[in-house]
């Protein structure tokens, strides 16, 4: 929830405006076709309206609006927009509800809705931007604790202005130690490598505090670290003693956090430090496009398919399909699919990986391996629910065995499906991991796009593959 005391008018504002944008259009259309907005129109707009709201909660488009991002704005729009015609498209066909409108009519629709919903959002933008610098909205906010979480915390607001936050200053009451050269035992950096001046603190707790039941200050963030318990609780025993909302920021930066998010087990709060992110609608609707596109991908290349198989079989002794024992989901074992590419088929407790040259590449698994038509195979994983269509790409377990060992955080690849390609290949983590460091740029890779996870990055990654494949020189 955002860090204000009460929801924000332009929270409701800004689906109220997108709304209006998608019905406006569909009226301002057919009113230039010299038609009105009949019972069928207002009932396709309110259709679109819905799906358009839903479709946002995928993409992200239904978010504050962030005033520092307009390009990814317009990005999540056009991609709303997209998946909403489609949907919309889909339903007008399973009920021949499209024959009451004119292609000339359904096309500048389609047209001009973004176009509106646009243009709504960017009003809001410039209004929002307007009422911020009258300080219409505008939040005081003092920082609790002169150490890491408390600089990233105001780089957090100073980067998002449509917080509507202004910064007060920092309070602490060891600057003397934290300005010395030796590290404090709240483990605050030395003054060398302050990244921020210390002329920005403003006093000590106790100052903040006061501050605070002037009225001098509207929000107060607790950034001391976790086991300063008594500093805390002081904190807050004072601040009861006036009106500033009071928001604890726990130092769970320290720890590698997977996906966290706030639970609650038997009306505990509780923070999820390595969880699946796909639980729930997310996990439906990553299987479901998954099943479609997968089947799509194997009517498509059944063909290509079948001329590879016939190839593979011809040129080298051999089965055409290789199953490699591979970690899938939570760690559980698999068998993955991929069309022979090699004279042997390593599948023990020791898989040499493939080096440039290698002289157990066949001349058809070359060609192969190297345009990645060898992982067309593993569409049948997809359409088992072993593999997921984008996801962490997984190795051979004679691989996890060794680097789980060597690579802090490794298995938690496995929290979600693996998948044909992923973040990690199309950010140019392909190949050959000869050095320990290349496998952990790609458990970074996999790590963040478990985190970050929406139904529209997996689209971004299935795009960026097809032109990372025609153009790759790591794939041997």
């Amino acid at each position: 929830m955002p860090i204000t005391t009460q929801r924000r008018w332009w929270d409701v504002l800004q689906p109220t405006l997108d709304a209006a944008g998608v019905m406006a259009s569909l009226a301002i259309v057919k009113w230039l076709a010299r038609g009105g907005v009949d019972e069928k129109s207002f009932a396709m707009g309110l259709i679109a309206i819905v799906v358009f709201l839903l479709v946002s909660q995928l993409t992200g488009f239904h978010r504050r609006t962030d005033l520092g991002s307009p390009n990814r704005e317009l990005t999540r729009l056009v991609a709303t927009w997209v998946i909403t015609v489609m949907a919309l498209a889909v339903l007008a066909f399973a009920t021949r509800y499209g024959q009451h409108f004119s292609r000339s009519v359904i096309l500048a629709w389609i047209v001009l809705a973004p176009s509106l919903v646009g243009l709504g959002r960017m009003c809001q933008r410039i209004l929002q931007q307007g009422l911020l610098r009258r300080g219409v909205g505008v939040r005081r906010v003092a920082i609790a604790g002169f150490n890491d979480l408390g600089f990233q915390t105001a780089r957090n607001i100073s980067g998002d202005p449509s917080l509507g936050l202004q910064m007060v200053g920092y309070y602490d009451d060891r600057i003397e130690q934290r300005s010395s050269d030796e590290v404090d035992d709240d483990g605050g950096d030395s003054a060398s490598i302050m990244p921020v001046p210390i002329d920005q603190v403003r006093g000590k707790l106790t100052d903040m505090v006061a501050s605070a039941q002037r009225g001098e200050i509207d929000t107060v963030l607790i950034t001391l670290p976790m086991r300063a318990e008594e500093r805390i609780r002081f904190l807050l025993d004072q601040l009861s003693d006036s009106t500033v909302s009071v928001y604890i920021v726990p130092d769970f930066f320290v720890f590698e956090l997977l996906h966290s998010q706030w639970t609650s087990i038997g009306g505990l709060p509780a923070v999820s430090v390595f969880e699946n992110p796909l639980f729930g609608v997310d996990g439906v609707i990553k299987r479901l496009a998954d099943v479609a596109l997968a089947t799509s991908a194997l009517i498509a290349a059944a063909i290509p398919m079948m001329a590879i198989a016939i190839a593979v079989k011809i040129t080298s002794s051999g089965p055409v399909f290789f199953r490699q024992r591979r970690y899938g989901l939570d760690g559980k074992e698999i068998l993955v699919w991929k069309f022979r590419s090699m004279a042997t088929c390593d599948n023990g407790a020791v898989v040499k990986q493939a080096t440039k040259g290698d002289a157990r590449i066949t001349k058809v698994g070359a060609i192969l391996r190297r345009t990645s038509l060898d992982e067309l195979p593993q569409l049948f994983n997809v359409i088992e629910g072993t593999m997921s269509l984008v996801g962490p790409r997984p190795h051979a377990s004679a691989h996890n065995e060794q680097y789980r060992s060597l690579i802090r955080g490794y298995m938690l690849r496995h929290k979600v499906k693996p998948g044909i390609t992923g973040l990690a290949q199309v950010n140019g983590c392909r190949g050959e991991t000869e050095t320990l460091d290349k496998m952990q740029a790609r458990v970074d890779w996999d790590h963040r796009y478990i985190r970050s996870w929406t139904l529209w990055l997996d689209i971004k990654i299935i795009v960026r593959t097809v032109l990372v494949v025609l153009k790759q020189d790591e794939a041997y």
